[in-house]
């Protein structure tokens, strides 16, 4: 089942840029060196009277995406449109774990790199917006799927870091059937005894393309999928795994282990920026009964807009399904 990412050149967006961070340092105390990020950036940056950015909107993009996951905003960015790019600017990264940024697979360091967490990927943003843009402080942060914990872990922990954070499709703890799947996930990979080895083999191909199929059935809502014929799931199902494939698995099991421990429930309280919770209806990771509703009525400054899409989780990316109630929300922000 393969998703089109649209042409950002369309949208005159900047290409793929790398920024080496001198060090990073995780929770666990480890210290990375040389750490890259993969970015790109698109909009208008303006400064306030000390020559600092004020209007960056940073995007978080899901599960082992990456910078260009952005894509997703660009229809809403038009002069005038909700994300319009001559009033915000733009940053982009792929998070920490990621392939392109620092991750087990660039760094060739594979099941000896750093165990990190949500609450890393938060810090190694942050570090990465001061030093190369001198950013401390944002206009707002978007994040869908496990771009929306590393977007609210953010406002968690640093309260005054952000003006509004946009959480889609996502959710504020990994509980229930997302946990056992993600139990699932691990339990395939780590019962390979191939993966202690730290070198990619043949049986670790077999193990992350079942990983990978594992998962296949959640993306979509369960109407749409019930619509596809069985000799046509077949196929997609083959095609899934195969695409897998060309992910690491050490970079899937360090994801994978990054998010099972995720549940800010009970921080939420701490949360001092404006927030806009948007969840789908056939959302099967995320049913907004389970994570949109109850988090709108734990968050206090928090707006919540629900809507349909046969793409079920993966339907953020039909924004323009709720453009209007995007462009009052943001109007606040311009």
């Amino acid at each position: 089942m393969k998703f089109i990412i649209m042409d950002l050149d369309d949208y005159f967006i900047s290409k793929r840029e790398e920024y080496i961070m001198d060090s990073f340092r995780f929770q666990n105390g480890e210290v990375l060196n040389n750490a890259v990020v993969e970015y790109m950036t698109f909009g208008t940056p303006k400064y306030d009277d000390n020559g600092c950015i004020n209007n960056a909107v940073v995007y978080c993009h899901g599960s082992l995406g990456n910078y260009a996951s952005v894509s997703k905003l660009c229809p809403l960015s038009y002069a005038g449109g909700p994300f319009d790019k001559n009033e915000f600017f733009f940053i982009s990264l792929s998070e920490l774990g990621a392939p392109g940024s620092c991750s087990p697979s660039t760094t060739r360091l594979n099941n000896s790199f750093p165990k990190y967490s949500v609450e890393d990927m938060v810090n190694f943003q942050n570090k990465f917006l001061k030093d190369k843009f001198g950013i401390t402080h944002v206009r707002g942060i978007i994040g869908n799927s496990m771009g929306g914990f590393v977007a609210l872990t953010c406002a968690v922990l640093y309260p005054d870091y952000a003006d509004f954070i946009i959480s889609g499709a996502s959710g504020y703890k990994v509980a229930g059937r997302n946990y056992i799947l993600s139990k699932l996930v691990d339990e395939i990979i780590s019962t390979d005894e191939d993966y202690d080895s730290g070198n990619n083999t043949s049986s670790l191909e077999r193990t992350l393309r079942l990983a990978t199929q594992a998962v296949y059935s959640f993306g979509i809502s369960k109407e749409a999928l019930h619509k596809i014929p069985n000799n046509q799931l077949d196929v997609e199902f083959n095609e899934f795994g195969d695409e897998g494939l060309l992910d690491s698995i050490f970079d899937v099991k360090y994801c994978n282990d990054a998010t099972l421990d995720y549940d800010i429930e009970k921080d939420l309280n701490k949360i001092k920026s404006k927030v806009l919770i948007i969840g789908i209806n056939q959302d099967q990771y995320f049913p907004p009964n389970l994570d949109a509703i109850p988090m709108y009525n734990l968050i206090e400054d928090s707006e919540l807009i629900i809507y349909d899409s046969d793409l079920g989780h993966i339907g953020f990316r039909e924004l323009e399904t709720i453009e209007k109630e995007l462009s009052e929300f943001m109007k606040n922000f311009r």
